[in-house]
């Protein structure tokens, strides 16, 4: 027998995670990530339970506990993943979850450095704070960065540049210190209305406000229901894509439950790109 695949293991890894204590069944066998009065989200979201072998029995826990562990939990998954990649995305780089809710922490990344001034301008000016209001102000759940880069690594294979020439380029640290925003990931458990709004929100915040490369703007949610999916995967120009906790579970339990508009739905997100399942992250972090 060939041995599994890495990232299979590590998906395996990361929804034994979520097991463990975000994914819970409570005494009337509702799932965690189900919403409670819908009966199409309790259906859809106890199939992908069964599927993932959840066991663990206790009460839904608080939305900011489940939504901080599953930021955890999928940090985790993208340093596990994405860091074996270095075959094809060389670089020094640093994942990690956003501690605390820092109104410029996006500030630290030479793409966003500006925002600094922007916001002491607005702190000083009331009619100026009242125009821009908090468009600028963006706070990842998970950011991917790079170091930058000295000229010894760049010069490695051959004197490619010198003090005449790249004096701009962002990645030489001879010309900005600042790491390099690769990716924010906003990580949503659930998805309503208003959390699929807050979701394009910051990543329109994210496009506008950046100087330079763009950086990978992508969500990871547990929502099990494909009408709700919708609400935050089609369509495009903010989000690059959103990635599922567990797509293949999803498919099987839309096919098991005979939901075929649904299925539907959720294909339509599929092959249009929109909607991928959460082992396709990393490589596409890789791009």
């Amino acid at each position: 027998m060939s041995k599994p695949a890495a990232f299979a293991e590590a998906r395996k890894t990361f929804h034994a995670a979520l097991l463990k204590s975000t994914l819970t069944i409570n005494s009337q066998g509702v799932v965690s990530n189900a919403d409670s009065s819908n009966q199409t989200s309790r259906k859809i979201a106890k199939g992908i339970a069964e599927l993932l072998k959840a066991e663990t029995i206790g009460e839904r826990i608080a939305g900011q506990t489940s939504g901080n562990q599953f930021e955890s939990i999928c940090a985790d998954f993208v340093k596990e993943t994405f860091l074996q990649l270095e075959h094809l995305r060389p670089g020094a780089w640093d994942i990690r979850q956003v501690g605390g809710r820092n109104r410029l922490e996006i500030a630290k990344f030479e793409q966003y450095a500006h925002l600094v001034a922007l916001d002491r301008a607005a702190k000083a000016d009331a009619e100026l704070a009242a125009a821009l209001g908090s468009d600028y102000t963006i706070t990842p759940d998970i950011i991917v960065s790079r170091e930058t880069v000295n000229d010894n690594v760049i010069n490695a294979p051959g004197h490619l540049v010198d003090d005449h020439v790249t004096t701009l380029a962002s990645l030489r640290k001879k010309n900005n210190e600042l790491p390099l925003l690769h990716a924010s990931i906003s990580c949503k458990w659930t998805i309503r209305s208003d959390r699929a709004q807050n979701a394009r929100s910051e990543a329109l915040n994210l496009v506008r406000n950046r100087k330079g490369r763009l950086p990978h703007v992508v969500v990871v949610t547990a929502e099990p229901t494909p009408s709700r999916l919708a609400s935050i995967a089609l369509g495009t120009g903010d989000i690059d894509c959103v990635y599922h906790f567990a797509l293949y579970e999803l498919q099987e339990t839309l096919q098991a439950l005979g939901m075929n508009d649904a299925a539907d739905m959720l294909a339509v997100m599929v092959d249009g790109k929109r909607l991928k399942d959460i082992s396709d992250l990393p490589l596409d972090l890789a791009v």
